[in-house]
Order: structure tokens, then C-alpha cells, then sequence
């Protein structure tokens, strides 16, 4: 939550308290009302089956950075309009990367909802992780530049995605190759957020480098903590089908102290949750992805006090301080 002391604004002349928690909030929801809005088709798998996932909710830790990052540098809450479309794109390109996810990893739980696959099966969700990806484009249209910074992370998180499913299946998977993935995969989309946000409140380059530094750090310690619950969280807590990472020797946890994973057994999330909780694994992810957020707070040192700064790096520890 984020709190501090209103904020005003003029209005027709009149001064308006805004508090800054309560704006926040209503932009998210915007980000969301774009979302179900920008997915209506007249093929209604296409709409339900998009509007189901979006409706499902989700962090919206993305489209938060995003605007977090903005109002941080000063951009104008009157503008606060134009940074909801590109919000809502980079939260679609990640809803997106979800329902294919789920393909790929027979996932039956999404959000705490039956996922799409499940549901409409593998065809369909197929479609439906397209049409959110083509979704994108119509939103981004009218904003020029900005279009080649969410391209690059997208092109990053498939790249991502491609390279573990290749780690897995020539049972590569070194330390090396993990962060190497979680960079493209999941980092380089916050790392967008971050640095679009900046740029839209027409921050200088190095500032909007340093941003999305600060965002891709965000993203590494935000995996490597995904990594660890999808070992020893349930589905229910997760909102998603646990164990399928390490069941299919990828993530964290399933790359051992001698960089191989460990899932060769007949029953192999039984060994792994085994060894990785017997061990010190679980504590060594802990303290990395602390570290990760530890140092990407000490980037925003380039920003002037004020609540969304401070908003920053709340959204910061909340990414480590999910249950353990």
C-alpha cells in the first residue's frame, strides 16, 4: 500500500486533493478496463477466452513499475493518460506468455482459475495467447519509439523461453544458462516498464538507462523468488500449478551445487524438494534475490523524495517478501 501525505492539483481553477495511493490505484484499474476493452472480438472464444485470463487478475507489478516510474520522475498526472495504453500492452505481452506457458507445461491452474488451456484446450489457447500478442500492436500504434523498446523485451522473452526448453532437453541447465534465461524471459519485461515509464515523462537517457537497470534486477530477484515457491508453495497459495519447473529440470532450484539438475528419479520433484530442503539452497536463493532488490534500490538514489519513489521501492521488497 502505499502511503504519504495528498496531493493537490488545479482544476478549473479550484485545488483538488488527489492522495497518492488512491491515483495509483485507479490507473491500474484502468490498465485492466484496456485490457478487457482491447480483447472484444466477435469470435467468442477469442474474447472469452482472453477476458477469462485478464479477469482472473494477477500482480500487475509490471504496469505498476511502469506508472510508478513516471509519476517518479515528475511526469504529469494530467499525462497520466497517454502511459495507460503502454501498460496495458506490456501486461498483455505477459498474460500472453502465461497461456502459452500453460500449453507448453500442461498447466490446469492459472490466477487461482482453471487455466485457458484447461478449459478451451490446447488449440484454442494457442489462438488466444496470439490474439493478446496481436493486441499489442493495436495499442502501441500511436506511440512511435517506444514500440522498439517493448519489440526488444519480447523478442528477449521468447528467446528466453526457447533457450530453457533447449537447456532442458540437453540436459544443460548450468547457473550460467539459468540466469541467462530469467534475464530475457522475465527481467527484460520489467526492465521495459521501467524505462518506458521513464521515458514518457521525457526523462533524460541516462536516467531512463538507470531505470530500467533498476527494473531488470526487479525482474531477476522476482524469478529466482517464483523459482523457489513453485518448490515449496501449493497451488492454492501460488495461483498456478506448482512444481512443474522442477518437475521438468528448469528454475532455481533444480540446478544443483554442481550446476546439473537433478531429475532423474522416478518420482523427481519428490528428490528434489528433498535435497533442496535438506540443504542450503533454499536460503542461497533467499539471499540472492535480496541482494538483487538491495542493489537496484540504491539506483534510484538518481531520484528526488516523494511517494512514488518511495512506492518504487515498496514494489521492490514486495517482490521477495511473497511467502517463503
Amino acid at each position: 500500500m502505499l502511503h504519504s501525505e495528498p496531493l493537490t492539483k488545479p482544476v478549473n481553477g479550484m485545488i483538488q486533493t488527489i492522495d497518492p495511493a488512491d491515483l495509483l490505484d485507479d490507473q491500474v484499474r484502468a490498465v485492466d478496463q484496456l485490457m478487457m476493452d482491447a480483447v472484444d472480438s466477435d469470435v467468442s472464444v477469442l474474447r472469452d477466452a482472453s477476458r477469462h485470463i485478464i479477469d482472473a487478475g494477477g500482480k500487475r507489478i509490471r504496469p505498476r513499475l511502469m506508472l510508478l516510474t513516471y509519476l517518479a520522475l515528475h511526469g504529469e498526472i494530467d499525462g497520466l493518460k497517454r502511459v495507460i495504453a503502454p501498460a496495458a500492452a506490456l501486461e498483455l505481452v505477459h498474460t500472453a506468455s502465461v497461456v502459452h506457458d500453460d500449453i507448453n507445461d500442461h498447466g490446469v491452474v492459472r490466477r487461482g482459475r482453471p487455466s485457458v488451456n484447461a478449459i478451451w484446450g490446447r488449440t484454442f489457447a494457442l489462438l488466444t495467447g496470439d490474439f493478446l500478442f496481436t493486441k499489442v500492436y493495436e495499442l502501441m500504434a500511436p506511440y512511435k519509439d517506444l514500440n522498439i523498446v517493448l519489440a526488444d523485451a519480447t523478442v528477449a522473452l521468447v528467446e528466453g523461453e526457447t533457450l530453457q526448453a533447449q537447456a532442458v532437453k540437453e540436459n544443460n541447465f548450468t547457473r550460467e544458462i539459468y540466469y541467462t534465461i530469467i534475464g530475457r524471459k522475465t527481467a527484460a519485461l520489467f526492465s521495459a516498464a521501467a524505462e518506458i515509464g521513464a521515458r514518457m515523462a521525457n526523462a533524460p537517457q541516462a536516467v531512463a538507462r538507470q531505470m530500467a537497470d533498476f527494473g531488470y534486477n526487479i525482474g531477476l530477484a522476482f524469478q529466482i523468488v517464483d523459482d523457489v515457491l513453485d518448490i515449496i508453495g501449493d497451488s492454492e497459495q501460488l495461483g498456478k500449478t506448482s512444481g512443474i519447473d522442477l518437475a521438468q529440470g528448469r528454475g532455481y532450484l533444480a540446478v544443483s551445487a554442481d550446476d546439473t539438475p537433478s531429475v532423474d528419479d522416478a518420482d523427481p520433484m519428490a528428490s528434489i524438494k528433498r535435497k533442496v530442503l535438506q540443504g542450503d539452497r533454499l536460503e542461497e536463493a533467499r539471499q540472492q534475490s535480496r541482494a538483487l532488490v538491495e542493489s537496484s534500490i540504491v539506483k534510484l538514489n538518481i531520484l528526488s523524495d516523494s511517494p512514488y519513489k518511495d512506492g518504487l521501492i515498496e514494489l521492490a521488497h514486495r517482490v521477495i517478501e511473497r511467502k517463503f
